[in-house]
């Protein structure tokens, strides 16, 4: 969305913010414009949902340039997640186990949704479900960081499958 300047702002009475920085208060637009056009500035509405809304007098160009800038300071601050995999067997080892929930709880520090996959191959997809449970329980309770279910267990192909991530309030 394009931010109204000058004789497109459509509101009669806006919160007027000078070029220095201080407050003039809730004034008319034609008044506003005036103030603006002896500066040599143009009057640019900031903020249109606000009541009354909120103009500021300054340069166009300089004001399309700071907000530039604030969005790729932010843009440059998000890191983007990862969804990583786990891959666990029936007979995993206890000691295999504890180095995956070691990278899993690297992971989740990272900040990265990890994917939690038993594994079955052969007689082993026909087994009981609680046993299968109790494997993958098994694994996660090695996890050291906090963490929430962000997708239940449920059979996929291959086994079942279970998706984390970082549980921020604890």
């Amino acid at each position: 969305m394009r931010e109204r300047i000058n004789n497109y702002i459509r509101s009669p009475e806006l919160r007027v913010i000078d070029a220095d920085g201080s407050n003039l208060g809730v004034i008319s637009l034609s008044t506003a414009l005036k103030r603006a056009q002896e500066q040599g500035l143009d009057l640019i509405e900031i903020s249109p949902n606000a009541v009354p809304p909120v103009a500021k007098i300054m340069e166009y160009g300089k004001y399309l340039y700071a907000e530039n800038k604030k969005q790729k300071k932010a843009k440059a601050g998000a890191k983007p997640t990862e969804t990583k995999s786990v891959q666990v067997k029936i007979a995993t080892g206890d000691h295999d186990l504890e180095l995956k929930a070691k990278n899993a709880s690297k992971w989740l520090l990272e900040g990265h949704r990890i994917k939690v996959e038993l594994f079955l191959s052969g007689r082993s997809k026909y087994m009981q479900e609680s046993f299968l449970k109790e494997r993958i329980d098994r694994f996660m309770h090695l996890i050291t960081e906090p963490y929430k279910i962000a997708e239940p267990l449920k059979r996929i192909p291959k086994g079942l499958m279970l998706t984390i991530e970082r549980d921020i309030k604890k």
